[in-house]
């Protein structure tokens, strides 16, 4: 049995999803207590419980201890058994969350596997839809599955009611080492909005359009169905020969359409300028399947806290050790070993 404690390191979610992740394949149980630790609503959330029901679901698992707000749990891994899937998380917990548990694993099946989940598609605190589409996806086809994800409805928060489509054919990973992005094919934006004034997709074009030196056009405004809200969101994309960073600004209450454009759009920049091959989000999101894949390298920024934690973690089920060296451009070369 591994044991952890959730309040170490990054102190939330990503703690739980992770071992989860390797506790199917590995076959490994663990424990975790002080679940979100350093959060300031500790214990589990709806979302993270339908993580934990989902990866049950999919692998005849036992995990005492779930429910809402628990601290503590205990997860026993079973099988795992591709097929068709539905998993609500209701209101706007992250799908996209939910997906990075079981993901993992069910590259692992044997056979295909069709996943439908409902909820939040484009929230705080989540990689949005688009992320997981054009930039995390790409990268794990190219380690061998087929993987396609299909956005059918919008989910902001709060509302949610989201929905999304995956198939997934099974593959061994195969190891990659990802540190050129090569050549920039092309930049573009859309500012999304749904039951919410024109006025304020229109307020974050302009300020994203004064940061970034795009081509004039690039970012546009695109209106969703009212019953798709009310949400907003602004994404920017940059398209590399090798990858795609995908940057989200997350509409909310109380925060202008000025700061919220400026900030994305700072964050794009600031990639576009670096020569790392992987944004921050994105190798968050590599550590695990490179681990997986029995080793593989990539450049990124400077390393977030997300990352480190999950790198520990990973160590915990697998024994693989990941380095992080920062190289004379100022990037950093990520090797899994």
């Amino acid at each position: 049995m591994i044991i952890i404690d959730g309040s170490e390191g990054e102190g939330g979610g990503q703690v739980l999803r992770t071992s989860a992740s390797l506790s199917l394949v590995t076959g490994e149980p663990f424990q975790i207590s002080n679940i979100r630790g350093k959060r300031e609503k500790k214990g589990l959330m709806r979302q993270h419980v339908t993580s934990l029901e989902a990866a049950c679901a999919i692998s005849d698992s036992e995990c005492e201890g779930l429910a809402v707000g628990s601290a503590d749990i205990t997860f026993r891994p079973g099988p795992i058994k591709a097929g068709n899937y539905n998993f609500a998380v209701g209101t706007a917990g992250s799908t996209n969350l939910v997906l990075q548990t079981i993901l993992p694993a069910l590259i692992f099946a044997d056979g295909p596997s069709h996943i439908v989940l409902e909820g939040g598609t484009h929230n705080l605190m989540a990689p949005p839809f688009d992320f997981i589409e054009r930039t995390f996806l790409p990268i794990i086809n190219r380690m061998g599955p087929n993987i396609s994800a299909k956005l059918v409805r919008h989910g902001f928060y709060p509302q949610g009611g989201g929905r999304i489509e995956i198939d997934i054919t099974p593959a061994p990973l195969q190891r990659i080492d990802c540190v050129e992005r090569g050549k920039l094919w092309s930049t573009k934006g859309t500012a999304y909005f749904a039951g919410l004034p024109f006025d304020i997709a229109d307020r974050e074009v302009k300020a994203a359009n004064k940061v970034l030196d795009w081509d004039d056009g690039a970012i546009g405004v695109r209106e969703l169905p009212e019953g798709q809200g009310p949400g907003n969101i602004l994404i920017l994309e940059a398209a590399f020969e090798n990858v795609s960073e995908v940057v989200a600004g997350f509409g909310k209450f109380g925060l202008k359409a000025e700061r919220l454009a400026k900030t994305a759009a700072n964050r794009m920049k600031g990639y576009m300028e670096s020569n790392a091959f992987a944004g921050p989000y994105l190798a968050d999101q590599l550590l695990l399947p490179f681990a997986l894949a029995g080793g593989g390298s990539f450049t990124t920024v400077k390393p977030s806290q997300h990352s480190l934690t999950g790198a520990n973690v990973i160590e915990k089920f697998t024994g693989r050790k990941t380095s992080f060296d920062q190289q004379e451009g100022g990037e950093f070369l990520v090797r899994i070993s």
